[in-house]
């Protein structure tokens, strides 16, 4: 069926997914610039498709939203492929990022009934639940800790994306209500202490030891995780209309929205701090936008009237993907900062959750066309 609500052929935009794969697998760090290595020895490939952090995980979570709607072998194969090398080269230290893959290996064995997935599942997501697993700050917390750094009594926006919706998704798949009550209370202390309440937009950090958002900065691509995960949550755990949690979320992720609205550039995309119009425009953060807007229309959690700013963020993405399927104007991972200024000298770098996060867009806005 031909699109009603755009002029853009959806070949083009399958075109466009199948270069989006092929650069996500084949990126590679040619000079070692965005290694992470550790104190002890470990050097971390965040930038190559074949190592374990969070870059992967939103990599592979894009790929399967692509193929659960279009039964693509390409994209199927990578995901198995990845899962079954990274297991035999045995799995990284846990902490949140690195529980990102799991949100995708939960819908794997929910499709196949590979029995081989149930130990890592129930492992990982033990680990995130038990007293002497994942540290908690003050309030319950999950501690961000990251390969590098444990980051004592803070949080951060992207842990909602990384850690809770695989904890939600492993506690339906295994019978574990306590895992799902976990991760709405998760959802409910991220939003004390991150939302905004002025803008409705999120701060990229929290910490109890100071009691302070760091520099205060509405960073898009921590943003983007929220308006992708306040969608997920409500669909994945079929939240009824009427029920306070669901409500409390819409209303939560409108007013986030609203404040998109007003801020979108011209060009679809927006800037990397995203009221802060000096600051660049990013484009990884405008798909994981484009995703949740267009997904929170479908599902009427938003209004109808953001459907046009989530095709113009489509037709930013769109203008951004090179010949070679790399999306441009991606930054680079970004750790909390403490000024603005932080934010704006991140680097610009091809990576695995531009790629993924355009996929995700891209494979939501093929919806259109049904």
């Amino acid at each position: 069926m031909a699109a009603l609500t755009h002029d853009v052929p959806r070949q083009d935009v399958l075109d466009a997914i199948a270069r989006l794969i092929d650069n996500l697998v084949n990126i590679k760090d040619e000079t070692g610039e965005f290694l992470l290595r550790l104190d002890d020895g470990r050097v971390i490939d965040t930038k190559g498709w074949n190592d374990w952090e969070w870059t992967h995980g939103v990599g592979l979570f894009g790929l399967y939203r692509f193929y659960e709607q279009t039964g693509d072998e390409t994209a199927f194969r990578v995901m198995i492929d990845w899962f079954r090398d990274r297991f035999a080269a045995g799995t990284p230290t846990k902490n949140i990022n690195t529980m990102a893959p799991f949100l995708t290996l939960a819908y794997l064995y929910e499709r196949t009934g590979d029995i081989s997935y149930i130990p890592y599942l129930d492992t990982w997501a033990e680990w995130l639940m038990a007293p002497d697993g994942l540290p908690k700050t003050e309030e319950g917390g999950f501690q961000h800790i990251v390969f590098n750094d444990e980051n004592p009594q803070e949080m951060w926006d992207d842990t909602l994306m990384m850690s809770v919706l695989p904890l939600a998704k492993i506690g339906l798949l295994l019978d574990r209500p306590h895992y799902v009550e976990e991760a709405k209370r998760q959802f409910l202390v991220h939003i004390k202490y991150l939302a905004d309440r002025k803008t409705g937009l999120w701060y990229h950090g929290w910490t109890f030891e100071g009691r302070h958002n760091f520099a205060g900065a509405l960073w898009a691509r921590g943003n983007c995780w929220v308006t992708i995960a306040i969608p997920e949550i409500i669909e994945m755990l079929d939240l009824p209309e009427g029920d306070a949690l669901r409500t409390f979320l819409i209303d939560t992720l409108a007013a986030q929205v609203k404040t998109l609205a007003e801020t979108q550039d011209e060009s679809g995309l927006w800037h990397t701090l995203v009221v802060d119009p000096t600051s660049y425009l990013e484009a990884s953060a405008t798909a994981g936008f484009a995703y949740g807007i267009l997904k929170g229309v479908r599902k009427g959690y938003l209004p109808a009237e953001y459907l046009p700013v989530g095709l113009k963020a489509i037709h930013g993405v769109l203008a951004n993907i090179d010949e070679t399927g790399e999306l441009q104007q991606v930054s680079f991972g970004t750790a909390m900062g403490d000024t603005m200024q932080f934010y704006k000298d991140i680097p610009l770098t091809s990576m695995p959750y531009g790629q993924s996060l355009a996929i995700c867009a891209l494979g939501e806005f093929l919806r259109s066309y049904i």
